[in-house]
């Protein structure tokens, strides 16, 4: 299994860094996982912001060559993980800018005139590892499941991947966090899993 992690966050001395080494460190020791690709957005300077002109038309951006690499990386990954902070009840705007420009249609989808489109990357599975400072229960008592449903209902399974799996770690910017049994539990899971 190849094994592709996103990481989204400015500083590399951050809580969500921990959890990337986390899972880089569990998915050495598992027999399953073959190789391990990592995206750090912020050290490659992905530009987030996406644009459309007479140059760059949004039906194209599934060729553009600006994003080959990108392309190539997401058809090579079995799992696709996505270690991030909740801002705002959301993702980063620089994981967002990602995703608006490479899950694109003719890369990602495809429409077939009906109610939903073909997901053109079927088969692969896909793990989102956020942190927030609010509690755990945060966005599902006040946010209605927001970032689960944009992440797997909106995004993932629009796009034909039904298996997506979520740590959500709340209170970590408090003393009673946990962090060593929560990155524990990342590790563990990631020695152990086999698909």
């Amino acid at each position: 299994m190849n094994m592709l992690i996103i990481y989204t966050h400015p500083n590399h001395q951050s809580l969500s860094y921990a959890f990337l080494n986390e899972v880089i460190l569990g998915g050495k020791e598992n027999s399953v996982i073959e190789e391990i690709q990592v995206l750090d957005l912020y050290e490659e300077g992905f530009n987030p912001i996406l644009v459309f002109n007479e140059k760059k038309r949004r039906r194209d951006m599934h060729t553009d060559p600006d994003f080959a690499k990108y392309r190539d990386q997401l058809m090579w990954a079995d799992k696709i993980v996505l270690v991030y902070p909740l801002w705002w009840g959301r993702p980063p705007a620089m994981l967002m800018g990602y995703i608006d420009q490479m899950f694109a249609s003719g890369f990602a989808y495809k429409d077939t005139g009906g109610l939903l489109p073909q997901g053109l990357l079927k088969g692969k599975s896909v793990v989102c590892i956020s942190t927030m400072k609010g509690p755990a229960h945060y966005p599902l008592l006040w946010l209605n499941n927001a970032h689960k449903a944009l992440m797997r209902k909106a995004l993932f399974n629009y796009v034909g991947i039904k298996k997506v799996k979520f740590f959500e770690f709340g209170s970590m910017e408090s003393p009673r966090g946990r962090h060593p049994s929560k990155l524990n539990k990342i590790y563990r899971y990631f020695k152990s899993v086999r698909h």
